[in-house]
């Protein structure tokens, strides 16, 4: 798993629509902190001048949680995976430049990408896909380098207008 990666910061309205949903499935494991990856970075933070230069004129974008799906056979950890799915092409834009200067992870980026926020693991989980999520929508305007050891935001990038 990659220690580092570039996220997007998530409103508090879908860290509760997702904790909401998850708080109903009693056997399952929940999230109790929510994030939307862009891009994993690896075990090397120190590509943000290379990631700043991908972003370079990239201005705010839009993003809208679509619904409830799940990813049947995760290539890691207890299946399935619940998750609010969601759309923005500024996110996909992220992601392609930035599979440009990182490799994309096997299986799970590039072409395989599936921006979302987990809500639960397991198969109390699946009993949520379909249900309604929102509408949630919002203006990213910042993206953080995050660390997944230590659960903190090691730096930002400015998306300015």
């Amino acid at each position: 798993m990659s220690r580092y990666s570039l996220n997007v910061p998530v409103p508090p309205a879908v860290g509760r629509l997702a904790s909401g949903l998850a708080s109903e499935c009693l056997d399952a494991d929940r999230r109790t902190r929510h994030s939307l990856v862009g891009k994993r970075l690896g075990d090397a933070w120190r590509v943000t001048d290379p990631v700043r230069e991908a972003l370079e004129g990239l201005g705010p974008f839009r993003i809208r949680v679509a619904g409830v799906e799940r990813f049947r056979t995760p290539p890691t950890g207890r299946a399935p995976v619940v998750y609010l799915a969601v759309e923005s092409k500024g996110l996909w834009t992220v992601h392609r430049r930035l599979c440009e200067v990182v490799d994309p992870v096997p299986a799970i980026e590039g072409r395989e990408y599936v921006p979302h926020v987990t809500i639960a693991r397991g198969p109390d989980a699946a009993t949520l896909v379909g249900r309604s999520a929102g509408p949630v929508e919002w203006t990213v305007e910042r993206l953080a380098f995050y660390d997944a050891h230590h659960r903190v935001t090691v730096e930002s990038i400015a998306l300015p207008a």
